[in-house]
């Protein structure tokens, strides 16, 4: 809670003649520009992963079978990087308008402009809109041809069963869906900075790093906090008042089989939204790093980006991890509602935006750095440098808060099949204490422990606004690195840190699909 009560109480405080420009002049576009930015993104994400889920949950087409599973790689990619790989190609200096103007000998001017509002919103929703195929899939798979049919035996036809039948019914899983969305709308830097569109999250950046104002960048981020506080709120009683039956998995059942030209129609305009969204970024990040590889000669400053993300990573999984532990073990010793309330409260900080939380951590810790150098002045007479700022201390808490909702649930998942009758069983054979622990819970606890473990070790890797804004003085991660180079339009050199970046991402999404069945 002390980031957010921090940035929360900056609101009471007397407003700065930055602070009153921003409200002037920037405020009004901020609002504007985020509205626009997560409504779009809602709607196409929502038409992408709905009707995606539904045409492989309930039809039969070729290449249905590799698309189940295929369409959820481009959460493996970076929003950000997406973005850049997405200008490089379809900016006015790039290859796409540039081969069209040779062959057409034309000036293009009705070709779209990819710097715009629009690009952004159809950026985000190619990387977004697995959050809703997954869940929504799940639940079309659970109803299966059921609806369809109820709905036909009331005299619907496809369409009209589909709308009234399975969609209502899907909704907890498409609400929940676009709420994650939402939370990665507008928690997203990279992907507004490399297309320079201002939200909330570039304003902070902007206000600490341009205008050096950290009371205006605090401020500005409670704004932001009190408009995550509020979707959550209105979220939370949306779903309150929702009362659906919990449907089993539905029995496998032919699907329903289309005729030629619809099979074929639904088989390409799956795979060419595949293709955008996943198939094309890669292919160009590995043309480019073809191209960049042999003229970049600084290959030992690029093992060093790779090392700082590794370590930074591991050493970030490695507390999260062992705190979420401690956590879940905390509430299995005592199931009180304290405990549970303060669990909740814990496991929040995924909805903070990182550049918040950057915010948050570093004014306390500012703060308290100054009153050790304080006390150790006025008692010893010795002048001390800063002893937390310039230190990875900062990043490692932000990495904590923001990451510690990923990994509660695969770890939590796992302890609640240790059962008590387990735990009697190996007391009688006289275990106890860290023996029990050793022989018997951790290792059923393992595979929960290795999937959030992978989960946060990608989303550090991938993290980049609490790397930007609060990392030591040298310490450039690959996330950092393609910022500053994607901030200079060198797609070419960014290419190598990005398709580092999405082979990690790769990771999570390739043990998932090994777990699940299509």
């Amino acid at each position: 809670m002390m980031p957010i009560c921090i940035i929360v109480s900056s609101l009471f405080a007397p407003t700065s003649d930055i602070w009153e420009h921003l409200v002037e002049n920037t405020l009004p576009l901020l609002l504007s520009n985020t509205f626009w930015l997560a409504l779009g993104v809602l709607v196409g994400t929502g038409l992408l992963g709905v009707s995606l889920a539904w045409v492989t949950a309930v039809y039969e087409f070729p290449g249905r079978r590799f698309f189940t599973w295929a369409l959820l790689l481009p959460l493996a990619i970076p929003a950000y990087v997406t973005a850049f790989v997405a200008l490089g190609l379809f900016d006015f200096t790039g290859p796409i308008q540039t081969s069209l103007r040779n062959w057409l000998d034309s000036d293009l001017l009705w070709f779209p402009d990819i710097r715009s509002r629009s690009g952004v919103i159809i950026v985000m929703s190619l990387a977004f809109y697995p959050y809703v195929y997954l869940l929504a899939r799940n639940a079309f798979v659970s109803q299966g041809k059921r609806s369809l049919e109820a709905a036909q035996s009331l005299g619907f036809n496809r369409w009209a069963g589909f709308f009234s039948v399975a969609l209502p019914m899907a909704r907890p899983w498409i609400a929940g869906g676009l709420m994650l969305v939402l939370m990665e709308t507008l928690a997203d830097f990279g992907t507004v900075a490399v297309f320079n569109y201002d939200t909330f999250t570039t304003a902070i950046y902007k206000a600490w790093f341009s205008l050096f104002s950290l009371p205006a960048a605090s401020q500005l981020a409670s704004i932001l906090i009190l408009l995550v506080f509020v979707i959550i709120a209105l979220e939370q009683q949306f779903r309150s008042r929702m009362r659906y039956a919990e449907a089993r998995k539905s029995q496998r059942t032919n699907r329903i089989q289309l005729n030629r030209c619809h099979r074929w129609l639904v088989a390409c305009s799956v795979s060419a939204l595949w293709f955008f969204a996943f198939l094309l970024p890669i292919g160009q990040l590995i043309l480019w790093v073809m191209q960049s590889v042999s003229s970049d000669s600084d290959l030992q400053r690029y093992l060093e980006f790779l090392w700082h993300s590794l370590s930074l990573s591991g050493m970030a999984t490695l507390v999260t991890c062992t705190v979420i532990v401690l956590m879940v073990y905390a509430a299995r010793r005592f199931p009180d509602k304290i405990t549970q309330v303060a669990i909740r409260i814990a496991t929040i900080g995924y909805a903070l935006p990182g550049t918040v939380l950057a915010i948050g951590i570093f004014i306390p810790l500012v703060w308290i750095d100054n009153q050790f150098s304080r006390l150790i002045y006025t008692f010893l007479g010795v002048e001390t440098d800063l002893l937390i700022q310039g230190t990875l201390v900062i990043m490692l808490l932000a990495y904590l808060i923001r990451f510690m909702a990923v990994g509660h649930y695969p770890i939590n998942a796992a302890i609640q099949r240790i059962t008590p009758s387990i735990e009697e069983a190996a007391i009688s054979f006289g275990l106890h204490g860290w023996a029990m622990i050793c022989r018997v819970h951790l290792p059923i606890l393992k595979s929960g422990i290795f999937t959030a473990a992978t989960l946060i070790f990608v989303d550090v890797m991938k993290e980049m606004p609490i790397t930007l804004m609060t990392r030591p003085f040298g310490w450039d991660t690959l996330a950092v690195r393609i910022f500053e180079l994607t901030t200079e339009g060198q797609w070419e050199q960014a290419a190598l840190p990005a398709i580092t970046l999405v082979s990690a991402g790769l990771v999570p999404i390739l043990f998932f699909m090994r777990q699940t069945e299509n």
